[in-house]
């Protein structure tokens, strides 16, 4: 389970920016440790950021909407993704996801109000012979039900 996360400070902004300033293609390192350090990337540390690599703001922003595994606000204490790829949506995924969503009461991105969950989509978890597939707290879940899934992320 992850921590809570920190509150953003300048000064540990600005040292996780410069400890990764070093290397060749710099801003995917610095973006993971923000994250890692935030359970998001802050948008206290977007002109930091943005500054420190000479790029604009808009710039960043695209990287981060970009990867799907970067976040705007911090995840729920359990992440749920689930496969939206071809292969797991012929066995039903789309059910799947479309009860989950409905039990848990979120959208898709959603966190719970009690920051307990949050729902996500992914293209693929590599369980195609077992769809349809699901991912909670990082951990693989084949032949995934809704029930199941729920009763994990509530417990």
């Amino acid at each position: 389970m992850p921590h809570p996360p920190a509150v953003p400070d300048a000064a540990d902004i600005g040292a996780i920016i410069r400890a990764k300033l070093h290397l060749e293609g710099p801003m995917l390192p610095i973006l993971h440790d923000l994250q890692a350090a935030y359970g998001c990337i802050p948008d206290a540390a977007r002109a930091p950021v943005a500054d420190a690599l000479n790029i604009t703001q808009a710039e960043l922003h695209g990287v981060i909407s970009f990867y799907h595994d970067f976040r705007s606000a911090p995840a729920g204490r359990h992440v749920l993704k689930i496969c939206r790829a071809e292969a797991c949506q012929a066995v039903g995924a789309n059910a799947l996801s479309d009860k989950v969503l409905a039990m848990l009461g979120l959208e898709w991105h959603g966190t719970s109000a009690d920051g307990r969950v949050t729902v996500e989509p992914v293209y693929c978890l590599g369980l195609c012979a077992c769809g349809p597939a699901a991912m909670v707290n990082g951990h693989v879940r084949g032949r995934a039900s809704a029930e199941d899934l729920v009763a994990e992320v509530s417990a």
